[in-house]
């Protein structure tokens, strides 16, 4: 059975890694688990996304794939972890149940041994007879008092069960809003954030500010340096967006190459220094190529600025940053572009 297993698992990995060069895929530890996935079947989404994609003949880029990651297998991942999770949990409470039904059995009998007590007590007896009935009530006593102790003893066991169990569940739900690559939030913990973000701001009045981030000529790196360069250069990017903001706020990866900062009670003028920070910051960095040390360049990366109006929603907030973004694409990339700025309203014009 074993070794039937063994020649399934080989034949499912020269089945993917033959797939993926067909497609051009290139063969990361990342990619290989999605098409190896895809060989045994046992995702029906991504088995069904990806027939589609080869059937309508689109290239498997690294956003698409990106993509197939985190709707496919974050998904089941956490599916499968929340499952394992709940049988764990109804493992223990069925046996903290069977432990209290038991203790409740123990405390019926010594109840019932205290009730004959107390008619033997009120009986004539001589007092041999009474030191004997008075030894098997010790006796019984002791007893009680040791599975009392043990009782103790597995409900605090059961208790640090549940405790680890709890500590499981909150790192599958923070796995789950987290980005695999970057370690960022990902887009559903944007998706949350950032609603509640719009609804709070407009409730309370206060400022909000969105930043839509993008990094220039991504393509061109990923393609000239592979794929593994490029994860190292979504990485970077990541963590100097996320040192130079506050606790309050929230860095995403809004998908592919793209990022999102969600910056509560902040101004638009703030706004724009703060994004004009992360942009020299970013740009000061040299990325190196690990497995040789050379010095791959220099990376820059283009940002648009939007506040939250009175009538904004969130979509049409999301809207005009990423209007922002566009242009400062198009007027040169590696610059900062707010809804406030001359460049802003002459395009706009134009």
């Amino acid at each position: 059975m074993q070794a039937f297993q063994q020649e399934r698992e080989q034949a499912l990995a020269k089945t993917a890694l033959a797939l993926m060069g067909e497609l051009g895929v290139a063969p990361t530890p990342d990619n290989f688990e999605l098409f190896y996935t895809y060989a045994t079947g046992s995702n029906l989404t991504l088995g069904q996304t990806i027939d589609e994609i080869i059937s309508a003949r689109r290239p498997f880029t690294s956003e698409v794939l990106d993509d197939l990651r985190n709707r496919c297998l974050s998904r089941a991942r956490t599916t499968q972890a929340l499952d394992n999770a709940s049988t764990q949990v109804s493992a223990t409470l069925a046996a903290i149940l069977d432990k209290l039904e038991s203790a409740g059995r123990d405390a019926g009998d010594y109840g019932r041994t205290l009730s004959e007590a107390s008619g033997q007590l009120d009986a004539g007896h001589s007092p041999a007879e009474l030191r004997t009935f008075l030894d098997s009530l010790i006796a019984a006593t002791r007893t009680m008092e040791v599975r009392t102790v043990t009782l103790e003893a597995e409900l605090q066991q059961s208790s640090q069960q549940v405790n680890q169990l709890k500590s499981q569940l909150d790192d599958v739900r923070k796995e789950s809003l987290t980005d695999g690559l970057t370690a960022i939030a990902n887009r559903k913990a944007f998706d949350t954030e950032f609603l509640a973000a719009v609804a709070e701001a407009h409730e309370n009045g206060d400022e909000l500010a969105l930043l839509m981030l993008d990094i220039d000529n991504f393509k061109k790196f990923n393609d000239t340096w592979g794929h593994q360069t490029g994860d190292q250069v979504l990485r970077l990017v990541a963590q100097c967006m996320s040192e130079n903001v506050k606790g309050r706020d929230t860095v995403a990866r809004f998908g592919g190459e793209e990022f999102a900062i969600v910056l509560r009670r902040t101004s638009l003028d703030n706004a724009v220094t703060i994004a004009d920070q992360i942009r020299g910051y970013v740009e000061s960095k040299r990325l190196v190529k690990k497995s040789t040390g050379d010095v791959l360049g220099t990376i820059t990366i283009s940002i648009g600025v939007a506040r939250l109006g009175p009538q904004d929603s969130p979509a049409s907030l999301i809207q005009r940053a990423d209007d922002c973004l566009y242009r400062a694409k198009r007027s040169g990339r590696n610059r900062v572009v707010s809804e406030a700025d001359a460049v802003f309203r002459h395009i706009d014009a134009a």
